[in-house]
């Protein structure tokens, strides 16, 4: 068990690091879309065009890339979104449980079915090196990448968040230490 929380810790690792590369886009993207914004307004005032493709495009793809790197990140940490009826009122080796079982029959599975079907449809863009259809555009084919990278990303955070709540179920680990209690939300 011990082997399979240091491959869990060396996971957990990668994911803040990939989590990390996804925090240093967030400015990125912002900084793209206000100049995306500034040249259509001052293009508008001296009637001359100076946007293009290219930002646009550019900046829905960083946008993809933060959503599609984060979502590890996002499990690592407990930050996805969870809707309960009894989840909440569980104990904590209980709710390692239910994490356990949902990541081995709901999470992986899923994880898998996006490789399978992203893959045709990620090889065919690849193979045609498909690209923007408008002018300036940027190559499709490197952004319908991360379609492939991001269940990746998933299924080796689910794998290590898998250990780790099988660890406190078997009591290896305090559970308290796997299952992040719930914030309470107030409207």
């Amino acid at each position: 068990m011990q082997a399979l929380l240091r491959l869990s810790r060396i996971i957990d690792t990668f994911t803040e690091w990939v989590g990390r590369l996804a925090y240093i886009l967030v400015p990125i993207v912002v900084a793209v879309g206000v100049w995306n914004v500034a040249n259509r307004y001052v293009g508008r005032a001296i009637g001359v065009t100076l946007g293009s493709n290219f930002y646009i495009e550019a900046q829905w793809y960083i946008f993809s890339m933060i959503f599609l790197l984060g979502s590890a990140y996002a499990l690592k940490h407990n930050e996805h979104v969870r809707v309960d009826v009894f989840y909440s009122n569980y104990p904590p080796k209980r709710k390692a449980l239910v994490n356990l079982l949902g990541t081995l029959f709901f999470l992986l599975p899923f994880c898998g079915l996006l490789l399978y079907f992203g893959w045709p449809y990620v090889e065919q863009s690849w193979r045609i090196r498909e690209n923007s259809p408008d002018p300036g555009g940027l190559p499709r084919y490197i952004i319908k990448t991360f379609i492939l990278v991001s269940p990746i990303l998933l299924i080796i955070q689910g794998i290590s968040e898998a250990i780790k709540c099988f660890a406190a179920f078997l009591g290896v680990l305090d559970p308290s230490q796997v299952v992040v209690e719930e914030k309470e939300t107030k409207l």
